[in-house]
């Protein structure tokens, strides 16, 4: 009994950490952290190791580099969590992004500004229509942006509290 148990146990897990990455899978895994790479504008949802799917983005309209202050329209750069879902957005639906942590906090107090907040990955404006041949460019006041349809998915794959990645 102990061993077809255990058996049961593998067979269920071998399912869903199989090397494919469709649409159904990905829906079917719990999405434990979230990897940004803002040089090569992609976002990742992981599993462990394990990637199951790769958005491209758009950041803040001055991209390179940590965010520092208010209203220096970089995304941040560090460990923080999605923390809350937002229905009511501006940007379609929005994922709030812990910024700013007791580092960014720090350093703004150091260099004698305020660190911002607000930070989010989002959608497009609401109103705004996209053509299916427009690029993504970098627009955003610091957040990571995705497509609507990208961030529907998203939404429902990451739970509040999952944590976020962002590196240069």
């Amino acid at each position: 009994m102990r061993v077809a148990g255990i058996l049961l146990l593998c067979i269920a897990l071998r399912g869903p950490l199989s090397a494919r990455t469709d649409d159904h899978e990905a829906a079917s895994v719990t999405v434990d952290k979230v990897v940004v790479h803002k040089r090569e504008r992609k976002l990742m949802l992981m599993n462990g190791h394990r990637l199951l799917k790769s958005y491209r983005i758009s950041l803040g309209a001055n991209p390179v580099g940590a965010k520092i202050r208010q209203g220096d329209r970089k995304t941040p750069e560090g460990s923080y969590t999605l923390d809350w879902h937002n229905d009511h957005s501006q940007y379609h639906r929005s994922i709030h992004i812990s910024y700013p942590n007791a580092a960014d906090r720090a350093r703004a107090h150091r260099l004698g500004f305020l660190p911002g907040g607000d930070t989010y990955l989002h959608g497009l404006p609401n109103g705004y229509r996209q053509s299916a041949n427009e690029p993504l460019n970098d627009w955003t006041d610091g957040c990571i942006a995705v497509t609507n349809a990208e961030i529907d998915e998203i939404y429902h794959l990451v739970a509040d509290g999952t944590p976020i990645e962002i590196k240069p």
